[in-house]
């Protein structure tokens, strides 16, 4: 299992204006959340907590940096960036399934305790987004064990066949 690292050398790749884009479509989608939330209530407009704010910026930077990296190799890029951009992808709605189970134990429980509706509901996200992510891990695994198992039959078949 690949460790989780943070790094803030990936900060210097980044040009001012990709975290002033970050920056203004966080926080428009901040104010969307809070105009629904003031026009259908506080119960609707926490269902937008889950919106993964500054996803579509992220994807397309990420996209950039990785096509970037791998020209100053000498290489074309593009797939690179793709299959980059759709790892965040599958990350941002992992991310966004735990946020809307929070969404949804905070509103069931906040009546009797704030504090332990936060903590319940925060109890919720980490369990959802760490069984999701383990979920996605196996069954990529077992899709990828099914993939060679066919190109060893068939290999297998055309050994047989010759």
């Amino acid at each position: 299992m690949t460790p989780v690292r943070f790094s803030l050398s990936s900060l210097k790749e980044g040009r001012w204006y990709e975290y002033l884009i970050r920056f203004v479509l966080g926080g428009a989608a901040t104010v969307f959340t809070g105009l629904i939330s003031s026009r259908y209530g506080a119960s609707v407009g926490g269902l937008f907590l889950a919106l993964p704010a500054i996803f579509f910026a992220s994807a397309t930077l990420i996209e950039k940096h990785e096509i970037r990296r791998k020209r100053k190799a000498g290489l074309s890029g593009e797939r690179r960036g793709q299959m980059a951009a759709a790892v965040d992808s599958a990350g941002a709605a992992l991310g966004a399934t735990g946020m809307l189970v929070f969404a949804a134990i905070f509103w069931l429980t906040v009546e009797r305790s704030i504090a332990g509706a936060f903590t319940a509901a925060s109890c919720a996200w980490l369990v959802v987004s760490i069984a999701a992510w383990y979920v996605r891990r196996k069954m990529r695994s077992v899709r990828r064990a099914g993939r060679l198992r066919q190109a060893n039959d068939s290999a297998t078949a055309r050994s047989r066949s010759s």
